[in-house]
């Protein structure tokens, strides 16, 4: 099933509506910027890969509805609708880096004609997306000698193919460890408060036939001490130069908890959720989100209305709780600040 797609026969970009997940499959329909915008706020899109290849689409869409209004200065009008873009959501480094890619191609093409720049940048974005699942699945490789026979995985949030382009990061090595039969059984973390873990991540696994319980996410250290989970892996939002992580809220917590009971904790992310202009996790902006995110659950309240709310939607793991970044350039395992800049300093110019 597809996370998005571009409908070429009508020029649209069709999104899976995650807020109705697993409830409900069904496709939104953007026919403009704006639209993939408030489905990136809204969180219809969502996961880090995912909202990159969202918002590449969405400069498409702006190149799309200029040329056929005859915008007078399509460049600048393009130019406007990528900082409306990069507003949604500021962790993710993934958003700002497929616009960056946009915006180079724009640069290119600037002086030519409205349909050569609409063209230009369609096929960007369409490689954006090609690329995406193509460093999901070479991530799911290169993380198979990180993965013993008959291990028992936990994860936290999603950071399946719902996530990205397909496939997924922490899901894609999942996926690739079940697919060269390791026996693999999955343990899988609610996620609150949206539930991304419960309503997403465990209607993949059930949905590929790969074996997986949920438990709430306090559970976790319970199972750790009964020495029930033999490595964690999760996704990243944004991974900073020295290589602190930033992910859901929780993921903190479970690394913590890993490093006490010397669990392996993993990180799998591609070459867009690195980003070496920042320097350490302190620098990475936290997203804090509203509050009748804990207050409701599927529209029923669940606390006091008038309760005060603290909303991030991220926290930051140090490196030194991190066992491996798994990437689509290959395993990192110690000295990240070297070792990433060495690897991907060229990529990411």
């Amino acid at each position: 099933m597809d996370t998005l797609r571009w409908n070429n026969d009508e020029g649209i970009v069709e999104l899976i509506d995650q807020t109705r997940l697993p409830l409900e499959v069904s496709y939104i329909k953007c026919t403009s910027y704006v639209e993939i915008a408030n489905a990136i706020k809204d969180m219809q899109v969502r996961g880090a890969p995912a909202i990159g290849v969202a918002a590449a689409f969405g400069m498409v869409l702006a190149a799309k509805e200029l040329k056929e209004r005859n915008t007078s200065d399509v460049y600048a009008s393009i130019k406007a609708a990528k900082e409306v873009l990069a507003q949604t959501r500021p962790t993710a480094v993934n958003l700002f880096w497929a616009l960056s890619r946009m915006d180079r191609k724009l640069e290119e093409v600037k002086e030519k004609d409205d349909n050569t720049i609409y063209m230009t940048l369609l096929a960007e974005a369409n490689a954006i997306m090609v690329e995406d699942l193509e460093m999901n699945k070479k991530m799911g490789q290169y993380a198979l000698e990180l993965i013993p026979d008959k291990a028992r995985i936990l994860t936290h949030c999603n950071a399946g193919g719902l996530a990205t382009a397909g496939y997924g990061t922490a899901l894609g090595v999942i996926r690739a460890a079940y697919e060269a039969g390791k026996g693999i059984q999955v343990w899988v973390d609610e996620t609150r408060p949206l539930l991304q873990g419960a309503r997403l991540t465990a209607w993949e696994l059930a949905a590929d036939g790969i074996p997986a319980t949920l438990i709430c996410d306090n559970m976790a250290g319970y199972l750790m001490q009964k020495g029930l989970v033999d490595l964690v892996v999760v996704g990243a939002d944004r991974i900073a130069a020295n290589g602190d992580v930033a992910n859901k809220i929780g993921t903190y917590s479970v690394a913590v908890l890993a490093k006490e009971h010397k669990v392996p904790f993993y990180v799998a992310a591609p070459t867009s959720t690195i980003d070496l202009e920042i320097a350490t996790g302190a620098d990475i902006p936290i997203e804090e989100r509203p509050g009748n995110e804990i207050r409701f659950v599927f529209g029923q309240q669940i606390a006091p209305k008038d309760i005060p709310v603290f909303n991030p939607s991220f926290d930051v793991t140090p490196n030194h709780l991190v066992s491996a970044i798994i990437t689509d350039q290959g395993l990192f395992t110690k000295c990240y600040k070297e070792s990433l800049r060495r690897q991907f300093g060229g990529i990411l110019k």
